[in-house]
This record gives structure tokens, C-alpha cells and sequence, in this order.
């Protein structure tokens, strides 16, 4: 959600500095594209080189460059970013923001950004409940700045109370929430299934196909990445889903993955059968390991239950049910014909 987003990250004087070197880690390992400005108190908490390698980008401290004397322009900073996170918020910068002070690079950044702004205050619980604080925090909202609300704990001074910034992961998640909001699949629920289905034959040997998952889980990602919250239910693969947002549901057999699908299908607005599951299983397996013997050998196999079609069968008008197929002869045909009788809204041919 955050992959190619350009965030400009502001790092105030405070303690909470150092978890500003996590969240840079995060964002950047989200795919963003991130440049940080730093106050000249912040680096006496956290040093630049740190949050330079972090975020491979060089570390703006100043309007220019003593050495080089090249300019850091605020305006271009502003203009660049699509989103602004200042984390942590000392009180001081707090306040400029509220009154529009402009004596360093972050303010000028701040006031020149043309982009959502998200604020996560950092300070002792006395200096958050201060009356000037909080309507700071009002002034700065009603110029349509978003807070992300300091957490409850214990604080550096000792004392217990609001005022800890927000851990790194909430702040990435938070921001990740902000985003589906004006994601075009945002409160819908999506169900994606993925991979092969594997039947037993004994102990040791199973009746299973070439699924790697791939397909699925890349529309699993993408539908996460617009907004749905999704439920991915995979066979046995060695694939891992990078976007936390998603929950994957793991499975073996056909009957297994009936069961999950027929659980989230109810809640589902669209609903992705990509898995490669398993069309007949064993009558009966095993329970020791079959041994090889010179004569010919032979299973009996039994039809698993078509889990399209079951789920079609009790789809409602306002779900969308996708269907794969492929085929080998009379493609379109058949495809076509999958489609009125599993109830599907779409199909996608492979042949």
C-alpha cells in the first residue's frame, strides 16, 4: 500500500528519536520512498549516518550544505512528498506548527507541503496535558493535519501516562488504514484461494499437481494493496505473503479447503477461486506406508466435492464469484459452459 509512496519523515528533538530509525526501516521495507529532515536537537538524540543508511537517502538538517553550500529547497520537499509524518512531534515543533513559525527546514517543509500531514506527538505527560499543548494539538488539526495519539506507558521521566510515542508499527499501520480509506475496494472483503490440494495415499505418498500459488497469492496482494481485507486460504506451497494486512488460512486436502471456504464465503464480496484442488482423492488411506511390490499396484479413487459450485450454488446477487478454468479442447465452450452451471460472474481461461 505504501510501495513507490515518496514520504518525507520529520525527526524532532526527543528520546523517542530512536524509534524513528525503526520506522524509516518499516517504511522503507513497505517500498516507500523515504527522505528525512532532522532538527538540530534531534541529532543529539539520533545521528544522521544512522537514518541515512537506513533510508538511503542523505539526511536534510539544514537549508543548505556547509560544505558544498548546495541548497535543500523546503518547497521542493513539500512538493515531492505524498505524504508528511513528523515522528516524534517534540512540544516545541508542535507549537511552531500551530502558529506558523518557520525557523528551521522541517517548519519550512511543513508549511510548503501540499500533501496529507500526520502528526505523532512525543513528550512527559505533564507538557501533553499542558492546556497551550492541547490547543496546539487543536489548532494543528483544524488546518487538516491528522494526530496519531501518543500511547499510554511509562515515559522517560519515570512517570506513567500519555504521552510515549506511538510504536513504530502502529504508526505504519495507521498510516496503512489512512490509505484504504480512498482505496477504490476500501470496507469490502475479498476471498482469494490459492495453490494445489494434496491427497493422501498413505503416510508418505499423496495425489497432488503442479499449483505453485503464485497467481493466487499475487491477487491475494493486489486486492490487499485497493483497499479489501482479504482472506487468503493456500495449499501446501513454499510461498509467504510480505503484506501483513493479509490472513492467510493454510490447508491440505480439498475437504479442508470446502471447509475454510464455505467459513469466509458468507462475509465474502469477491470471492477468487484460483486454487488447482484435487478432483478425486483415495477411497482409502493408508495408515502405514505402502510397500513396493513386484506385482502392479492400483487406487481406487473417489470424486472430492466441486467447491465452485457449491459456493455458487449459494451465492448471493450482491457477491462476485471468479472461477478459473483450464482447458485443453473446445476451450471457450467449456468455459462458457463452467459458468452457468457453478452460477459464476467471471471465468478465466487458461488453455
Amino acid at each position: 500500500m505504501l510501495k513507490d509512496k515518496n514520504i518525507l519523515l520529520g525527526i524532532c528533538g526527543s528520546i523517542a528519536s530512536y524509534k524513528s530509525a525503526i520506522l524509516t526501516r518499516l517504511l522503507v521495507k513497505s517500498g516507500a520512498n523515504v527522505k528525512i529532515i532532522m532538527t538540530s536537537d534531534a541529532t543529539h538524540f539520533i545521528t544522521p549516518l544512522t537514518l541515512s543508511t537506513l533510508s538511503k537517502n542523505p539526511v536534510l538538517t539544514e537549508y543548505s550544505n556547509p560544505g558544498t553550500g548546495e541548497w535543500n529547497s523546503h518547497v521542493e520537499l513539500g512538493l515531492w512528498a505524498d505524504m508528511m509524518i513528523i515522528a516524534p512531534a517534540s512540544a516545541n515543533t508542535l507549537s511552531k506548527f500551530a502558529h506558523g513559525i518557520c525557523d528551521n527546514l522541517l517548519t519550512a517543509s511543513y508549511l510548503s507541503a501540499k500533501c496529507p500531514v500526520y502528526i505523532a506527538p512525543a513528550m512527559d505527560l505533564d507538557m501533553w496535558k499542558h492546556p497551550s499543548t492541547q490547543n496546539n494539538i487543536e489548532k494543528v488539526k483544524s488546518y487538516g493535519n491528522t494526530i496519531i495519539n501518543p500511547a499510554h506507558g511509562e515515559l522517560a521521566s519515570g512517570l506513567i501516562g500519555e504521552g510515549r510515542m506511538a510504536e513504530p508499527d502502529e504508526i505504519l499501520g495507521f498510516l496503512q488504514q489512512e490509505l484504504k480509506k480512498k482505496l477504490p475496494l476500501r470496507n469490502k472483503k475479498a476471498l482469494v484461494t490459492a495453490g494445489p490440494t494434496y491427497e493422501a495415499i498413505d503416510p508418505v505418498r499423496f495425489i497432488g499437481n503442479h499449483s505453485s500459488g503464485k497467481m493466487g497469492y499475487a491477487l491475494a496482494e493486489e486486492l490487499s494493496e485497493l483497499g479489501a481485507d482479504v482472506t487468503l486460504i493456500s495449499g501446501p506451497t513454499s510461498l509467504n505473503i510480505s503484506n501483513k494486512q493479509i490472513h492467510r488460512v493454510n490447508v491440505t486436502t480439498a475437504e479442508e479447503m470446502l471447509r475454510e471456504a464455505s467459513r469466509y464465503f458468507p462475509t465474502s464480496d469477491i470471492t477468487i477461486m484460483n486454487a488447482a484442488v484435487s478432483d478425486y482423492r483415495p477411497k482409502s488411506v493408508a495408515e502405514q506406508k505402502i510397500k513396493k511390490a513386484t506385482g502392479e499396484f492400483s487406487i481406487d479413487l473417489v470424486k472430492t466435492t466441486d467447491i465452485l459450485k457449491s459456493l455458487g450454488d449459494i451465492k448471493r446477487k450482491d457477491q462476485i464469484l471468479i472461477g478459473f478454468a483450464l482447458e485443453t479442447t473446445d476451450e471457450e465452450a467449456n468455459a462458457i459452459k463452467k459458468v452457468k452451471q457453478k452460477n459464476l460472474d467471471f471465468i478465466v481461461l487458461n488453455s
